[in-house]
């Protein structure tokens, strides 16, 4: 056997995913007959059943289990390959930076600005992504660096930590929990997770900024304006890094602390095998960024100390 065809696995994966020829046709664009011929080839070309099928749908059997796992990892590296080349071979060198909206702790500008004095440094593309979405831009070839909000899926990454800040509950200002100016995760019995984890068990997924819902219905939110728009009119809750929070102060929204919330953990994450300079010359400007923004914040904190005990002299 001289290896696997490429189009087969693909043709196979459709087919396993969707649990049905008809179906994996109309996704892929094409007729069932060739499709099915495909996947037949497939099963003897390896020797042995891939599927058992009925009139009304695919089952996958236990070496098409092994198979669809281990096939959608080598599609997904083939196409992140194709990504990197292309990109690789472009006229004009970029670096991709991947990053969730307002989820950089506020640390962009400085990173940039640094990075602009790096004698390896180049032009900048930023790759805005959905939330969590941050690793996996990286895997697939769509980034080569990206700030990334722990926990997240370290695999096949390197990461450098940047900053650590609380994590707050974004509340109604109407709800009586508002109150209080410190709570425990046992005071958010009640609440529920839009999937319907108790809001009580954060933190749950990786890099994303949990939402939480009093009302028995299930929300379904797709940006952070969204979640807070949803805070204010009393039907979540949401854990956020104190950086997001300080950029929407809104007066229908508390932000209160919870007891033994972990707190923000921002990284720079990128791909192990990465060999470029410019990714190098990143890493060294976000630490830099980091450090100077630490050493800002303290500096802030430690006047507003000094202030209050003049204050009270």
């Amino acid at each position: 056997m001289n290896g696997l065809d490429l189009r087969r696995l693909e043709y196979f994966v459709a087919v396993a995913e969707e649990r049905h020829f008809g179906r994996a046709a109309e996704r892929l664009r094409m007729t069932q007959p060739p499709l099915s011929r495909a996947v037949q080839q497939l099963e003897d070309e390896l020797g042995v059943r891939l599927l058992t099928r009925t009139t009304r749908r695919v089952e996958l059997t236990p070496a098409g289990e092994v198979l669809l796992r281990d096939a959608r990892i080598a599609l997904d590296a083939v196409a992140a390959a194709e990504r990197r080349t292309r990109h690789a071979g472009a006229p004009s060198p970029t670096l991709r930076v991947a990053l969730k909206a307002d989820l950089d702790a506020g640390l962009l500008p400085g990173i940039l600005a640094a990075f602009a004095e790096e004698p390896d440094a180049c032009e900048v593309e930023l790759v805005l992504v959905g939330i969590g979405e941050q690793a996996q831009t990286l895997r697939d070839g769509r980034a080569d660096a990206a700030i990334v909000l722990a926990p997240y899926d370290a695999a096949g990454l390197d990461a450098e930590p940047l900053i650590s800040e609380p994590t707050l509950l974004a509340m109604a200002a109407s709800d009586p929990l508002a109150a209080r100016n410190t709570l425990r995760p046992a005071d958010l019995a009640g609440y529920v997770l839009p999937g319907g984890r108790p809001a009580d068990q954060f933190p749950a997924k990786a890099g994303e900024p949990e939402a939480a819902g009093r009302a028995r219905r299930r929300h379904t939110v797709a940006d952070l304006t969204e979640i807070l728009r949803l805070v204010e009119v009393g039907s979540m809750v949401c854990f956020l890094p104190l950086s997001v929070t300080r950029r929407y102060p809104r007066p229908e929204i508390a932000y209160r602390t919870v007891a033994d919330v972990p707190d923000s953990e921002f990284s720079l994450a990128w791909p192990q095998q990465a060999t470029s300079r410019a990714v190098a010359a990143f890493v060294r400007a976000a630490e830099k960024a980091a450090t100077d923004q630490s050493r800002a914040d303290s500096a802030t904190a430690a006047a507003a100390v000094s202030s209050c005990a003049s204050v009270t002299k």
